[in-house]
């Protein structure tokens, strides 16, 4: 999608849009034949608006990419994922507010634990408490590097940021998360040439972090992922005329909101809290974000049953977001997490779009297989959502003469 089109044909006017992102909303069936969690959970809310309005089956980036979370929710901002591609380590970094200079390069970073081999058997170890990862996030600043200050923050659970700064410092480093159990942490390798005197900093900065933490349980390493930095993007509420907010309880997605321009609002501490953010706000903005994550963590723990529960939680909340009167509310995810693969994946994502001016298409319940013969298609792209929305808000003139 051409962003400066799209900003040449915004129209003023006073209507709002509501993007309610349920993550890793899509999924598979546990067995052959079966269902997968949204064709299991029951949710009368999301299958009226599916009835209301206009759903299919979205690609977050291309055919058969499995896409991060930062690539999936700038799709669905409409920012194309394959033009502005940014690293973890920025969207943790703006996520807790971090303030990132042009001599910083920032990691997502994982505590995790390895076995006596030092093979990765839990890459999360076992999600300890947010308290526990800033304590040892506080041991790991004791960490001394060659040629760069280091910074070191607890993020949320086993999650933390490593900022490197200094001058000559390169984002072109390969991560050391090999994604998997059972395998070894990966070597930091350099993209680049440009790119050595950074990941060697990287590996100081690994190899103190075994020793700090040799004697840590469950959380004994750690694995670093996304190194990145700040690029200098056109802004959402510029590109699309709206005043922009952000309700997400986890940094990196709060990170990646930030990083387009949106307001980030107190999330609270549950999803009803998020919700209330919303209708706390709602005369303040025209477009909201409102980011769900549990669905998405129960999927890469592998648990069919929690992941149906969120989404049937998720459902009932519904009725606080239509009773506002939106013009335009899109429900969708920022990717697949089926609990069948307990990951991300590359299958299309179920999406919905409800406004008094979309054309109905015959859906009558809010699920995988329904979608797939929604008037959206089965493979619409996520970028694409922004100007249908934008469309049905009525808020993009005609193009051309």
């Amino acid at each position: 999608m051409d962003l400066d089109l799209i900003q040449s044909l915004v129209e003023k006017r006073d209507s709002k849009i509501v993007l309610l992102v349920l993550d890793g909303l899509g999924g598979l069936p546990m067995e052959s034949g079966g269902k997968t969690e949204l064709e299991a959970a029951d949710t009368p809310n999301l299958d009226r608006l599916a009835r209301d309005g206009i759903c299919g089956l979205q690609l977050p980036v291309a055919p058969g990419i499995t896409p991060g979370s930062g690539p999936g929710h700038l799709g669905l901002f409409g920012y194309d994922p394959l033009r502005y591609q940014v690293g973890r380590g920025v969207l943790s970094a703006l996520g807790i507010g971090f303030d990132l200079t042009p001599r910083d390069v920032a990691a997502r970073g994982n505590f995790c634990t390895v076995d006596d081999a030092g093979r990765v058997v839990d890459r999360r170890a076992g999600r300890i408490p947010t308290e526990q990862g800033a304590e040892l996030c506080e041991r790991l600043r004791d960490i001394q590097l060659d040629g760069a200050e280091l910074f070191v923050k607890p993020v949320k659970e086993y999650r933390f940021l490593l900022v490197l700064r200094g001058d000559g410092l390169s984002g072109n480093v390969g991560e050391t998360d090999p994604l998997e159990v059972g395998e070894m942490p990966l070597d930091p390798e350099p993209g680049s040439p440009e790119a050595e005197s950074t990941a060697q900093l990287v590996r100081q900065f690994v190899d103190q972090a075994r020793q700090i933490l040799s004697d840590s349980e469950p959380a004994n390493m750690v694995l670093l992922r996304g190194f990145s930095q700040h690029p200098d993007w056109p802004k959402f509420g510029d590109v699309f005329g709206l005043r922009a907010a952000a309700i997400a309880a986890y940094p990196m997605y709060r990170g990646v909101a930030r990083l387009v321009g949106m307001d980030l609002l107190d999330p609270g501490h549950s999803v009803e809290d998020e919700f209330s953010a919303v209708e706390d706000h709602w005369d303040e903005y025209d477009f909201f974000f409102l980011h769900v994550k549990h669905t998405d963590s129960a999927g890469e723990d592998g648990d069919f049953e929690r992941k149906v529960s969120h989404i049937e939680k998720a459902d009932a909340l519904v009725p606080r977001l239509t009773d506002l009167g939106p013009d335009v509310l899109v429900v969708t995810g920022d990717h697949s997490t089926p609990a069948l693969l307990k990951y991300h994946s590359w299958h299309p994502v179920p999406v919905l779009l409800w406004s008094e001016h979309c054309r109905q298409d015959g859906v009558e319940r809010f699920g995988e297989r329904a979608c797939m013969a929604g008037g959206l298609g089965p493979r619409i792209p996520s970028v694409d959502l922004m100007p249908l929305a934008m469309a049905n808000a009525r808020r993009l003139e005609k193009y051309g003469a």
